[in-house]
């Protein structure tokens, strides 16, 4: 059978523009976001906020290639770029960081620099 991708419109043109300003803007990063947004839904990243207060700092720039999901607790500031969020996830990260689109991270900062991705 021929695999022949996401079906979500939206999720395909995100993907065609990641690997866009791959190529532009020389940032391995936003390769392999897309790399991982192309994959199956049932392989598709989900992290909870405990994961992302786990593995970063105060100011960090976390992208993920998924779902955030609401449960744990932040206790730094931090900006989660992600495909999708869950309601409680887009509560607790705009209390003491931001939540944004991955485009809206690609328009910010489209070199990739201190950007990690986390899944």
């Amino acid at each position: 059978m021929k695999r022949t991708g996401p079906t979500n419109i939206h999720l395909r043109r995100l993907v065609h523009k990641l690997r866009k300003y791959s190529r532009e803007y020389k940032a391995p990063i936003w390769k392999a976001v897309a790399e991982k947004l192309w994959k199956p839904r049932r392989q598709r990243i989900e992290v909870n906020l405990s994961t992302i207060n786990r593995y970063t700092e105060e100011g960090d720039i976390v992208v993920v290639p998924g779902k955030v999901l609401g449960s744990g607790v932040l206790d730094h500031s931090v900006t989660v770029a992600a495909w999708r969020f869950s309601r409680r996830a887009v509560k607790e990260i705009k209390k003491i960081g931001e939540a944004i689109s991955i485009e809206d991270l690609l328009e910010r900062n489209p070199e990739g620099k201190g950007v990690k991705i986390i899944g």
